[in-house]
């Protein structure tokens, strides 16, 4: 019920701000253009992100005044350093949706933050591996955090490109690592770090419950960059919270000790797609000799697009690979790994079969027409929607 509070006060704080700013946006005309490699069809407010930054304090602020989150406030240093790195990137990414920064400017601003978490202690200091741990130097752990950091917020950044995507994605992902947080909470004692990390998640959830009422198709608001940068951050630091700052090998449930490779690999399952599609349109860049952070139109969720699927199929594709991949890996906590494995597997076919669906009803005719080139594919913006 504790981290139902934090849930509630966030998706309402977070709500009644993204309602507000979208009034004060309409009144105002506060919003860019249409471009040319824009998704969307009508102008649209951009600066649901603040909202969303806004509920996430309050939510903090409220926390920190309940008995029951004495654990979670017990590193203040730690709570500071995620307000206060979640504060730059919002102002970097409300700078650039007003200015369009370039990249090499978000990218500083990126790696600062990622350095105020590590410098208020959420690193990675470990390495869980089979049978044990392997400690990192100091010097290695700040370069792996502030990378994992510029790695996520860059990744969740990448897939913003359609009505609901990041919020829903951002939904499943923490919903199912809040789960997988507050189990190794309550078999660790309620350790400080464990409920720390479940708080972050929790309150990121409640703003994505906020904000996706005003987001969902057709979105009559968008969070920007400043919103998709602060919740691949949050994602991150709950993450970093966990992986690399406890022995797996203390942890037990059901009878069963969890496989020392969760903590690594979890994170990665939950955002696997947004990792895909990330490293995908860096290699596609790279070869074509333009930097990795210029715009395109060849992201995972416009070929979804391209291949016939509506905006609203596609979105919906998201969230299922993300859910299948996410539930099926911490499934392996609770469930013999045979009986998850051929779970995952199946799920994963239908994933494909789901995607592939417009590909298999497609007439010859179709497949020429499709092979023609078109101009709408030339640009796009990695950050359109969201």
């Amino acid at each position: 019920m504790r981290y139902l509070i934090a849930v509630g006060v966030s998706a309402v704080v977070t709500f009644a701000l993204s309602f507000f700013i979208l009034k004060l946006s309409l009144k105002y005309r506060l919003y860019p253009k249409i471009r040319e490699r824009d998704v969307h069809t009508r102008p649209t407010p951009r600066l649901g992100g603040v909202a969303m930054f806004i509920g996430v304090i309050v939510a903090f602020a409220v926390a920190s005044q309940l008995e029951v989150f004495s654990l979670a406030f017990s590193e203040p240093m730690k709570v500071y350093g995620v307000l206060g790195s979640a504060l730059i990137i919002v102002l970097i990414g409300v700078a650039d949706d007003i200015w369009d920064l370039d990249w090499m400017t978000k990218l500083a601003g990126q790696i600062i933050a990622g350095g105020i978490l590590a410098w208020s202690g959420i690193q990675i200091y470990t390495i869980p591996i089979p049978g044990g741990t392997a400690y990192l130097p100091p010097t290695i752990s700040l370069a792996i955090t502030v990378f994992a950091v510029v790695l996520v917020m860059n990744a969740i950044n990448f897939i913003d490109g359609l009505d609901g995507l990041v919020a829903g994605v951002a939904l499943i992902a923490n919903g199912v690592f809040f789960i997988y947080s507050y189990v190794l909470a309550l078999g660790a004692g309620n350790s400080e770090y464990l409920g720390f990390a479940s708080l972050i998640s929790a309150v990121l959830i409640g703003a994505c419950i906020g904000f996706l009422p005003l987001n969902f198709h057709p979105a009559k608001l968008f969070m920007g960059d400043a919103g998709a940068l602060l919740v691949g951050l949050l994602m991150a630091a709950s993450a970093l919270s966990i992986t690399g700052q406890v022995d797996p090998a203390s942890w037990t449930y059901g009878g069963q000790l969890l496989p020392a490779f969760i903590p690594i690999l979890l994170p990665i399952a939950v955002l696997i797609i947004p990792l895909l599609d990330f490293c995908l349109a860096v290699l596609r860049r790279l070869r074509a000799g333009k930097s990795p952070f210029s715009a395109d139109r060849l992201h995972l969720h416009h070929r979804l697009l391209d291949i016939g699927h509506t905006h609203l199929q596609a979105v919906l594709i998201f969230y299922i690979w993300t859910a299948v991949i996410a539930v099926g890996c911490i499934a392996y906590m609770f469930v013999p790994w045979q009986l998850n494995t051929v779970f995952l597997v199946v799920g994963l076919i239908v994933c494909g079969v789901l995607t592939a669906i417009p590909l298999l009803r497609r007439t010859p005719l179709d497949a020429e027409v499709a092979a023609e080139p078109s101009p709408s594919v030339a640009d796009a913006s990695h950050s359109t929607t969201s």
